[in-house]
């Protein structure tokens, strides 16, 4: 359950757990005592007024979540141990948007005097827009492949989309007319990681990149990320040059016609609008 507002938080602190997790292998084989901290982030309002359970998350349910966890996993990192249980938390619990988690080894094998040794990370769910484009072969099937593969990966939830929409090519280049749609998600993947997830997904449809703004089989885009601003030689975020895509802003307004541009702050049907619109 993804949520912009400022959220209430459950703490869990000094959770006491015995496993097997550690760079030398006689800590994998013998194991030793970790302690855990975890802030789960979620909406806790209708559960303090209804005073009802089902509203929230179970912090009991939660403990023995974390502790089976790290008892039938073994790491050779703290840094592992937290990636990979905060991933499993948030897919678990779905009223819990983020979660800040700590392990704790108080019994590393530092041969020098420590109180403890720790890794904490803050994980969360994160939501972004996908366009989605085909004008090759069966641009139905293709498009349809597409969301089928976001909607079975493990750290995507597939939450709209957008109907299709046929548009005449972007860039100049002489080639058939595209299919165009777009995809609300929520990911637990960062955009680094959203990216290659789609390329694989575009790969496996047989897309092939020999010419800028030709035909493809399928095109995939990060064209937003919450409100990350982001321009990277291989990732730029926003989608440069989207206000001025009709493929684009007509399918955005369609599922999010309130998102605002997070460097104009416009909205998506202000976008489209002023697309139409014209120059003055």
């Amino acid at each position: 359950m993804f949520s912009e507002w400022a959220e209430d938080e459950i703490h869990i602190d000094g959770l006491e757990i015995y496993a097997h997790h550690g760079v030398y292998e006689e800590e994998r084989t013998n194991g030793q005592t970790f302690y855990v901290n975890a802030v789960l982030y979620m909406d806790t309002h209708v559960a303090g007024v209804s005073d009802e359970l089902e509203y929230t998350t179970d912090y009991g349910n939660v403990c023995r979540f974390m502790n089976d966890w790290m008892r039938q996993n073994t790491c050779r990192l703290l840094e592992a141990v937290a990636e990979r249980m905060a991933n499993a938390l948030l897919l678990r619990y779905r009223m819990v948007s983020a979660v800040d988690l700590e392990i704790q080894k108080p019994h590393a094998p530092v041969r020098l005097p420590f109180e403890m040794i720790s890794v904490k990370v803050h994980r969360s769910w994160h939501r972004a827009y996908i366009a989605l484009g085909s004008n090759m072969g069966d641009r139905e099937a293709y498009l349809s492949g597409a969301l089928k593969a976001l909607k079975e990966h493990p750290q995507i939830v597939l939450k709209k989309v957008s109907d299709c929409i046929v548009t005449e090519p972007y860039g100049g280049v002489k080639q058939e007319d595209f299919l165009n749609s777009v995809a609300e998600i929520e990911t637990l993947l960062n955009p680094e990681q959203l990216l290659e997830a789609l390329h694989e997904i575009e790969n496996a449809a047989g897309r092939e990149r020999t010419l800028r703004w030709g035909p493809r089989t399928l095109d995939l885009d990060i064209l937003f990320y919450d409100r990350l601003l982001m321009d990277r030689e291989d990732l730029v975020i926003p989608h440069p040059d989207l206000e001025n895509r009709r493929f684009v802003l007509e399918p955005m307004t369609a599922i999010a016609p309130y998102f605002r541009h997070p460097a104009t702050g416009k909205a998506m049907w202000e976008l489209l609008q002023e697309l139409e619109k014209g120059p003055l």
